[in-house]
């Protein structure tokens, strides 16, 4: 009998350097898994491949003075907006600085009580007791202190995120606003900050006047003195790597996943699925904060991982179809209601709908965690086999 499903381990990798060979590190390193008897490879396995390893092996860098430079190409002269950037140290600080340092003078506009993946510094509760409409009353900096005390710290980091941007350079001011039309109320150059409604705030913008509408996907699409870039993604999905230099979102995954797809087949004659991850796509139910702050989770992936999953609602059928049924009776029926129903959209049985990279992406990313624990790469076994496979 067969007693384990889906089977999940991270992999302890050397250090990722500038130039390295990834698909061939990450492939080596398995194989002596492999060869060690830790680790039988089986078609349909799954690796997946932090992000930051990606970027860091093609060294896709760039400093502060790169984006300083591009910024001010894109705005020659006047004020500029900052429209909801996430409350971020690691994410968003050294962004919002260079940017400033490239334009007269910034206005970092914050939605509140929270930002787009539930960062916040207000408290619910309060906000309720000042009666605020949050979609159309706005705020200068010292009014929203005023009104809900002189610290905003984050519940979690205590970090006072508005006073934290606003001393990131001289030039900055803060202001307060769900409604991204007011920050044409100072300024029609505006940067729209947010990741996954930037679209649509940079099209309210543009058929409300402002007059150059850019994202962060749009700074730094090309290199600037040859520094790294990102043609689709710009700046979003950045991260602090030192003093003065960010790394960006990875852009040849693609060439790493295929490789090492093919050299796995090569060896074992397997055909396993590689994808790279950024951010998981999950909600804290403490914090209230959704970890997605990359524009996607799985930017890369080989073709097998396209589509969605095609799942039988297993509690559901236990308790109906097979619930007179009991023991190795109901063993078997299931087998065979799983087997007849395998090509059956999800969603028939209430299962709910989700693409296969992020429910992959979001399995490693909470696997690999963010800190110490040295597993940049994930290998997954059983995903994609059901209770009928034995």
């Amino acid at each position: 009998m067969r007693y384990f499903g889906s089977v999940v381990r991270g992999v302890r990798m050397p250090i990722i350097h500038s130039g390295d060979n990834l698909a061939e590190v990450v492939s080596e390193t398995i194989f002596r898994a492999v060869d060690n008897g830790a680790l039988e490879v089986k078609d349909h396995d799954v690796i997946a491949l932090t992000e930051s390893i990606v970027a860091r092996a093609e060294g896709n860098y760039a400093s502060t003075e790169a984006i300083k430079i591009d910024v001010r190409n894109k705005f020659p002269s006047g004020p500029v907006g900052f429209v909801f950037p996430i409350l971020s140290r690691n994410r968003m600080l050294g962004v919002l600085s260079a940017i400033a340092e490239g334009v007269d003078e910034l206005i970092v506009q914050l939605s509140y009580p929270r930002d787009e993946v539930g960062n916040s510094f207000v408290d619910d509760l309060a906000l309720r007791h000042q009666e605020i409409n949050i979609s159309t009353d706005e705020f200068s900096e010292e009014e929203f202190r005023a009104l809900f005390g002189e610290k905003l710290l984050h519940p979690i980091t205590k970090m006072d995120y508005p006073q934290m941007y606003r001393k990131a350079a001289r030039n900055i001011k803060v202001i307060f606003s769900n409604n991204p039309l007011t920050i044409l109320k100072y300024t029609n150059q505006v940067i729209v900050a947010d990741i996954h409604t930037r679209f649509q705030t940079k099209e309210v913008l543009r058929s409300n006047g402002g007059e150059i509408i850019l994202g962060l996907d749009d700074l730094l699409t090309s290199s600037i003195n040859g520094s790294g870039y990102h043609p689709t993604y710009g700046l979003l999905g950045s991260n602090f790597a030192s003093e003065g230099l960010l790394k960006l979102f990875p852009r040849d995954g693609q060439k790493v996943v295929e490789d090492i797809q093919q050299r796995f087949y090569k060896k074992y004659g397997k055909i396993v699925e590689v994808l790279v991850f950024g951010d998981g796509a999950f909600k804290d139910p403490v914090s209230k904060i959704w970890e997605l702050a990359d524009p996607v989770v799985a930017p890369f992936y080989t073709p097998g991982l396209e589509g969605s999953p095609h799942e039988s609602k297993f509690k559901l059928i236990a308790d109906t179809t097979l619930k007179d049924k009991r023991g190795v009776e109901a063993e078997e029926k299931m087998k065979q209601y799983i087997k007849k129903h395998q090509q059956k959209p999800a969603s028939d049985l209430g299962t709910t709908p989700r693409h296969l990279t992020d429910l992959l992406g979001s399995l490693a990313d909470l696997t690999s965690g963010s800190g110490d624990k040295g597993t940049p790469v994930v290998y997954i076994q059983g995903y994609f086999d059901s209770y009928a496979d034995e």
